[in-house]
């Protein structure tokens, strides 16, 4: 685990979108991160100049101002060029903090950027996939769904004393759980290390595959349940290859698909992400 002086030289990419959603904090993480080292400031406006800027960063260490998408950026570029493995990346999480925070980044800018000043450097496992593709926290399949839409009001009708209480009645009577299977269920083959876990005759209502830090990956599948609670099945392993007619699914913060087959496999210490030496 290597350790990093307060003189290291950074390449400061901040991400457009950091920006625009909270530009006090980009401007606190920059003025403890220049008052800490020699920090070269890039302000890129789109995807193009933010791989141009990571590409040309030299000898500094590059750090992300930004959220889950631009740490998933930083990463699939360096991944792509080949250079993962010499390269240590820091990220001040700026926006949609979740996937940075559950690496074991601090959440505010202040302790955020500390980190990056007096961190350490912890390897981390990778998923990639037959895509070249890369999933930094979490793959979920299918993508869990947004916010409920919030069922219309009942109009109350005028008149009939007898009409408006019957309407109250029906509208507040909860709904019946459903017979028939969820249309959110799928029927997926998953395979770890080339074991099925479950086939396309078991409709399932999620897949999550999580990275660890041992070369070995966690994968639950939930089966679909009308009564109780199905038992998740639970497996490890190397390599998760899933099978099934257009699925899509969720690779940290991003939505993919649809495929009807993708295999992912875990690149053991693929990465680098400097984190706070304590942890």
């Amino acid at each position: 685990m290597a350790t990093f002086a307060t003189s290291d030289q950074l390449l400061v990419i901040i991400d457009p979108a950091a920006r625009q959603t909270d530009g006090e904090s980009v401007r606190i993480a920059k003025d403890v991160l220049s008052a800490g080292a020699a920090a070269k400031l890039c302000l890129p406006e789109g995807p193009e100049e933010f791989a141009r800027a990571l590409d040309r960063r030299g000898s500094r260490r590059p750090v992300v101002i930004g959220d889950g998408r631009a740490l998933v950026r930083a990463v699939t570029l360096l991944h792509r060029q080949r250079e993962l493995a010499g390269c240590a990346l820091s990220v001040v999480p700026v926006g949609d903090t979740a996937l940075a925070e559950s690496l074991g980044v601090p959440g505010g800018a202040v302790a955020a950027a500390r980190a990056v000043l007096d961190g350490a450097e912890r390897r981390l496992d990778l998923l990639v996939d037959d895509s070249d593709g890369v999933v930094l926290g979490a793959l979920g399949i299918p993508p869990a769904p947004g916010r409920a839409v919030a069922a219309r009001p009942v109009p109350i009708a005028s008149g009939r004393p007898w009409y408006r209480s019957l309407v109250r009645t029906l509208a507040s009577r909860p709904a019946r759980l459903p017979a028939v299977p969820s249309p959110c269920a799928a029927r997926l083959r998953v395979e770890v290390d080339g074991r099925t876990v479950v086939d396309l005759d078991q409709p399932v209502e999620t897949v999550s595959v999580t990275p660890g830090t041992d070369g070995v990956a966690s994968v639950e599948v939930r089966p679909l349940s009308v009564g109780a609670e199905a038992t998740p099945l639970l497996a490890s392993g190397r390599s998760v290859t899933v099978t099934g007619a257009d699925f899509r699914y969720r690779a940290d913060a991003a939505v993919s698909g649809p495929v009807r087959r993708r295999t992912w496999r875990v690149a053991e210490g693929a990465w680098g992400l400097v984190l706070p030496a304590d942890r």
